[in-house]
């Protein structure tokens, strides 16, 4: 089957378009809220002797003690995290283990608690900034590199520019579904989720390079040929190869989110998300881009 991808090109500019709208407005209205890595606060660590006390038992005792914005994960069978946006007192922390033993008996000596200074947590944003800023220069630099031999009918730089915004597509996109579900699910930005947010721009750069490479050998084996159609050729032809090896990656990232507990459900949405935002932007994206950079050249 040959699918006409220049010919649709502007349906998936406006789904992409609607997609990022949505996200800037989502995250004007909403926000976006940072773990305690970014913040500061306090981790306590308990673990249990026989079974875990609910989410909902655990809520309710702390919120006994006036705790009420506590973040409660599940590690491993039985430990529970709890992280606290305030810094606690050694007083309150005992409070706080003694009502779990209440709840459940504990295993002595199993608890830990750990305080996340505001400070630390502002260098960490600016850290991933920078780290953010680097990878994207460093993948323009290499695209460029890459793809120097083949500055015609577009400019090397040319593919470079286009997979960084296929790029920013697929990042922006999941840290506006992040603030939706903050909004009402409390879900918070934090260490594992920018490690699946620079996980995505491996993933998505990848696989748009793929998709690049495909049209630099076509380009070098027919130079004559029309453009649109190099380019719609070249989508074709990589087009399995894409959507088989994202499917793969798909069913682990869904079972992980199913069935990986409290603690990777988060981790395994943010990559779900990106791998699925990824793939399409290689495919609908990025080439096209180049494809109506060079027809408004030519105009």
């Amino acid at each position: 089957m040959h699918f006409d991808f220049i010919k649709y090109r502007r349906i998936f500019y406006g789904f992409s378009i609607l997609l990022t709208v949505l996200t800037v407005v989502f995250v004007i209205l909403f926000g976006v809220k940072w773990g305690i890595d970014f913040t500061g606060g306090t981790v306590l660590s308990v673990s249990f002797q026989d079974s875990l006390p609910t989410s909902q038992q655990i809520q309710e005792g702390l919120s006994a003690l006036g705790i009420n914005d506590a973040v409660i994960q599940q590690q491993g069978e039985k430990t529970i995290v709890l992280k606290m946006k305030a810094e606690g007192t050694e007083e309150i922390h005992q409070q706080i283990v003694d009502k779990l033993a209440g709840l459940a008996p504990i295993v002595a000596g199993s608890e830990s608690f750990e305080f996340i200074g505001p400070v630390i947590g502002a260098e960490l944003k600016s850290k991933i900034k920078t780290v953010a800023a680097l990878a994207l220069i460093s993948i323009l630099i290499y695209i460029a590199i890459a793809f120097r031999k083949i500055s015609f009918p577009v400019k090397s730089w040319v593919y470079g520019i286009t997979g960084i915004i296929a790029l920013f597509h697929d990042v922006m996109i999941p840290i506006g579904v992040w603030a939706v579900l903050g909004k009402y699910y409390g879900y918070e930005i934090t260490i594992p989720i920018v490690t699946a947010l620079l996980t995505i721009f491996g993933y998505s750069i990848n696989d748009t390079v793929v998709v690049f490479d495909r049209i630099r050998e076509n380009l070098t084996k027919e130079k004559s040929a029309d453009f649109g159609l190099t380019v719609n050729k070249s989508l074709n032809q990589t087009f399995a190869r894409s959507i088989n090896t994202s499917a793969t990656v798909l069913i682990v990232l869904l079972i992980l989110f199913l069935f990986g507990g409290t603690t990777l459900k988060p981790f395994a949405l943010a990559l779900l998300i990106g791998v699925f935002l990824g793939t399409y932007s290689s495919v609908f994206l990025a080439s096209t881009l180049a494809y109506s950079y060079y027809k408004i050249r030519r105009k």
